[in-house]
This record gives C-alpha cells, sequence and structure tokens, in this order.
C-alpha cells in the first residue's frame, strides 16, 4: 500500500433495508469503527439483491476506494447471492470451500438438535481464491477478496468481523476534532465561516445547525489530522465568533 490517504466504501446489500422492513444498524457502526482507526469513509451504497446491481456496485467501489466493507446476503436461504456477486464481480467461481466446511461441521457437530443441512452448507460456497473472515458469534464465515470484505448483515455477527479484520487493515494518522458552538444561527457564519475554510485548507470545517429553547444556532466542527492546523483554525474560529457577537451589540 502506498502513501496515499486509506480510504473505505460500505456496501450494504438486501432488498429489506431497502424496503425499510429492516433499519440498517451497520453503516453507523462500520462508520465510527473507521474513525476511530483512522481509515476515510467516502462513500455509502446500498443495493438490491440483485446479482448485476451488486457485481456493478462491488467493481466501481473497489476500483476506486482503498477497502470495501459489505454487508448482508451472505446467509443461507435462495435470496442470499452476494457470494455469488462478488465472484462474478471478480471473474472468479465459487464452490463449498473445505476449510469453510469444517468450521461449519464442527459448529453444527457441537449443537444439539441443529443439522448441518444443503441450506446451511450453503453458508460455505466461497469465491475461489478468497481468505475467509472470521466469525466468533456463529461460525459461518465471512471472506475477503482483494480489497473487499464481505460480512454477515446481521449486526452482532458483522462487529465481530469487524473485530476480525481490523488488526490486518492499514490506517492513516487518526482525524482530530474539535466543536465549537457558536451560539448563532448558520445564516449569520455561513459567509465568515466559507472565507475561513479558504484560509485553512487543511483542516475540514462543518457547520451543523440545531435548535435549543426555540433559538437556532449552529455548532462548527474541524477535523484535522494535524493538532497545530486543528488549533490555529479553532483559534481563528473563536475569534470570527468574538467580532460577530460585536457587531451584533452595536446593531443593537
Amino acid at each position: 500500500m502506498n502513501t496515499d490517504v486509506i480510504t473505505a466504501a460500505i456496501l450494504v446489500i438486501g432488498d429489506e433495508i431497502l424496503s425499510g422492513r429492516t433499519k440498517d444498524k451497520n453503516i453507523g457502526f462500520i462508520a465510527d469503527y473507521l474513525t476511530q482507526m483512522g481509515i476515510d469513509l467516502q462513500e455509502v451504497r446500498i443495493v438490491a439483491d440483485d446479482q448485476d446491481a451488486i457485481v456493478e456496485a462491488v467493481n466501481a467501489l473497489r476500483a476506486r476506494w482503498t477497502y470495501v466493507f459489505s454487508t448482508g446476503g451472505i446467509g443461507p436461504t435462495h435470496d442470499d447471492i452476494t457470494a455469488d456477486a462478488m465472484a462474478a464481480a471478480f471473474g472468479v467461481g465459487i464452490d463449498h470451500d473445505p476449510r469453510a466446511m469444517a468450521i461449519l461441521k464442527a459448529y453444527y457437530d457441537r449443537s444439539a438438535n441443529m443439522e448441518f443441512n444443503e441450506a446451511r452448507k450453503r453458508m460455505a460456497r466461497i469465491p475461489f481464491g478468497a481468505d475467509l473472515i472470521e466469525n466468533k458469534v456463529s461460525s459461518a464465515p465471512g471472506f475477503k477478496l482483494d480489497n473487499v470484505f464481505v460480512m454477515a448483515g446481521v449486526p452482532m455477527v458483522m462487529q465481530a468481523m469487524m473485530d476480525a479484520i481490523a488488526p490486518t487493515l492499514e490506517t492513516n494518522s487518526q482525524v482530530l476534532s474539535v466543536t465549537v458552538d457558536s451560539g448563532m444561527g448558520e445564516g449569520l457564519v455561513a459567509g465568515p465561516l466559507a472565507e475561513l475554510a479558504k484560509e485553512h485548507p487543511a483542516v475540514i470545517i462543518g457547520s451543523y445547525p440545531y435548535m435549543k429553547d426555540d433559538v437556532f444556532a449552529t455548532n462548527i466542527v474541524l477535523r484535522c489530522r494535524q493538532k497545530d492546523d486543528l488549533d490555529t483554525a479553532e483559534a481563528a474560529v473563536h475569534a470570527m465568533i468574538e467580532s460577530l457577537r460585536g457587531k451584533k451589540q452595536m446593531i443593537l
């Protein structure tokens, strides 16, 4: 891996997410996880259980970003087609993987009243050339092809898989962040804040309006990997706020 910024995308797969029947809980978790690691999440896509849509999305994302994390569609039912779609995207075959079969057989041999039937064996179908991702919760592994990590959609299982993946990932230095409450509406701070953003290009500056006690105000969030740059920009934001307050008092 080169010295460029390490980036990532999330691909969520599932008709149930798009219909609203299932509320996604994975995007926020992965986003927080990657931020804490120092990996810049750049894009999130949600696609249906449709092979062409999955292939198109995964090929676009894996070409653009350092890592792709997909969730959903690797279970035992007929509509779990993610593994087949990933094989198609990479142009490789797919079959029952001996490693995955051994893991699942051992799991079901230990489980009373749970047969290792044909449906459950579907979870051992892994694209050729993939590495397995450990699943400490329910045994059925995810897998990795090149820079694409294919994980379960069940949040508890996905989170366990992220823990297994994390030590293998390259990261950037962690992004530092500071929040300044301007106490003013976004309309007042927008103009001066735009000028500050130009003056401090190394710092990502965002404004986030909120309402408290029927009064509009704005939180200003600054993010940067270099502490000195962040401190300088934060001081400039505080100076801007004081200047705007002085102008308001003069008007009053």
